[in-house]
């Protein structure tokens, strides 16, 4: 029942619409889509591309992981993994190098725990945590054989 995943997106982002108080055309035009494609996605009839939610969660100021989730392109767990790595990435009061450091230490955790999936928030400007999980992000299914870690 994959419309389930979808209906429940489109409903969850039409919660977070009149939430903040803004029109399908007010979202529409904040988000760079067209005011039917919108229109589509909040009834359960379009699913859109990661790089769409992500500009969806700009526009309502929410963040984009949820969205995710609900779209069924990221598990919750993975979430909770986005959500830490975001915290560490946001915290100003320790120095990029502690950050990668710490990251580096959060990593080789799941990883020694089972957890092979490497999903890595990017570092927005000034250091802030990204929207979206970067580029090198794994899909939800791992690669037989891709398990070493990345060299930096």
């Amino acid at each position: 029942m994959a419309s389930l995943h979808v209906g429940s997106l489109g409903e969850f982002l039409r919660e977070q619409r009149h939430t903040a108080q803004l029109s399908l055309r007010q979202l529409a035009d904040a988000a760079g889509v067209s005011n039917p494609y919108l229109s589509q996605i909040e009834r359960g009839l379009r699913k859109p591309s990661a790089e769409i939610l992500q500009q969806l969660a700009r526009a309502l100021r929410i963040s984009a992981e949820t969205l995710y989730v609900r779209a069924g392109i990221l598990d919750e767990k993975d979430q909770a993994g986005l959500e830490v790595r975001g915290a560490i990435l946001a915290d100003t009061s320790i120095s990029e190098q502690q950050k990668q450091v710490l990251l580096q230490i959060y990593e080789s955790f799941r990883k020694e725990n089972g957890h092979t999936e490497d999903v890595r928030v990017s570092p927005g400007k000034n250091g802030e945590n990204g929207d979206a999980p970067s580029s090198g992000t794994k899909p939800r299914s791992p690669r037989p054989g891709h398990d070493q870690e990345e060299s930096s």
